[in-house]
């Protein structure tokens, strides 16, 4: 089994070279271009002092679960650094929409008619919205977020037709315990009979099968930056 914690030894940028290098093997082997493939850093958790050596090496692409978090750590940083695509990958409360849409770029848990809503909402107050993910609970887990998959081609027929919303692509998290592969695949396969091109998935322990797998962004975290605090 992959380890899925960054090795303390080594430097961030050759953790960060590392899964770049994983990434693009991945790629390569599905008969895949590299580029195609994003590399979301997941600083869920870590501080500035965990972050900036990243970002000294080069990483540019960074995603939050928590919008408070989010806000307390990166406008500093973006203001240093600049050329920051910062990317939600957490659950959202329509309470935190008009924050949400100050920070990130993309959003990846578009889950439920009340939120498009209230992305609708924001848009006519001359909001600019992000690119969109939906995110699908292809383990019909009931404790998770995220739409069933049966229910996903309904709901984007309604992002385009009733709310125009622009979807990028779908989001899953597979199960614990259980084969990624199978959910990986079963995302791809809703993604394309809609047309979608954008695949988020993929993470420290499974992001080489979710490339192979057409993943055109992968989320890693622990990889990158270790044990979490």
């Amino acid at each position: 089994m992959t380890d899925t914690n960054a090795n303390k030894n080594e430097t961030p940028k050759a953790r960060l070279a590392a899964i770049q290098g994983r990434i693009a093997r991945a790629a390569r082997e599905a008969g895949r271009k590299p580029g195609d493939v994003v590399l979301i850093a997941v600083s869920k958790t870590f501080g500035e002092e965990a972050i900036r050596p990243l970002l000294d090496a080069g990483q540019r692409v960074f995603g939050e679960n928590r919008v408070q978090e989010a806000a307390g750590k990166w406008p500093a940083l973006r203001d240093r650094y600049g050329n920051v695509e910062l990317h939600l990958i957490g659950p959202l409360q329509t309470n935190k929409l008009d924050e949400a849409l100050g920070l990130f770029d993309v959003f990846h848990t578009l889950d439920r008619p009340k939120l498009a809503e209230a992305l609708v909402k924001a848009r006519e107050k001359g909001r600019t919205l992000p690119r969109l993910f939906v995110q699908v609970n292809t383990g019909d887990e009931p404790q998770k977020a995220g739409l069933a998959p049966k229910d996903v081609d309904g709901f984007l027929m309604r992002c385009r037709d009733e709310w125009s919303l622009d979807v990028t692509g779908l989001m899953c998290i597979p199960p614990l315990g259980e084969e990624p592969a199978l959910h990986f695949a079963l995302l791809d396969k809703i993604a394309r009979r809609n047309g979608l091109s954008g695949l988020s998935m993929g993470m420290s322990g499974d992001f080489e099968t979710a490339v192979m797998l057409g993943a055109t962004h992968v989320r890693v975290g622990s990889a990158l930056f270790g044990t979490r605090p």
